[in-house]
């Protein structure tokens, strides 16, 4: 089985009813074809990076499915092309990585702070600048070059005399 996976932005002029509606339709469309679905997230109301279509914010859903064939992805991206209601698209075919990324995602491996991060973050921190700098810094200090002056000296300008 191939793994892909749609996000669509939805109009957010739309009421919640028609959204829920319009991401229901794609999620059937992809039964009707002979897929499983995975996953549907809703990420929700978002600001868009530039607008799109006079909207400067969008509602994102993220459809994860396996199918057999790719037959249905062409006739699933073309009823999102013309569908109104969809303001952007994008269809991803998912390898063996990306699948198990989002399966750990979905268990809260990814993404979470444990215990053991939090200790080793504590256990490998930088000191504080408040504390006194170590011999080896000090010393660096003390045996510098003086810094070399990077533009020779202009030579002064030559002046006319009165006899000339």
């Amino acid at each position: 089985m191939r793994n892909y996976e749609v996000t669509f932005i939805v109009d957010p002029v739309l009421s919640s009813d028609e959204i829920k509606g319009t991401a229901q339709t794609y999620e059937d469309l992809v039964k009707d074809g002979g897929g499983k679905i995975v996953n549907m997230d809703e990420m929700g109301l978002r600001q868009l990076a530039y607008p799109i279509n006079r909207r400067s914010s969008g509602i994102y859903y993220s459809l994860e499915f396996e199918i057999e064939s790719g037959a249905i992805i062409s006739n699933l991206e073309l009823s999102m092309r013309r569908d109104e209601r969809i303001m952007r698209f994008l269809t991803v075919a998912l390898d063996k990585y990306g699948v198990k990324y989002n399966e750990d995602k979905r268990e809260g491996k990814i993404g979470k702070i444990t215990k053991k991060d939090k200790k080793d973050k504590k256990d490998g921190r930088k000191p504080s600048r408040s504390a006194a700098p170590t011999e080896a810094v000090a010393a660096s200090k003390a045996k510098a070059p003086a810094p070399v002056p990077t533009k020779p000296p202009v030579p002064p300008a030559v002046t006319k005399t009165e006899e000339e």
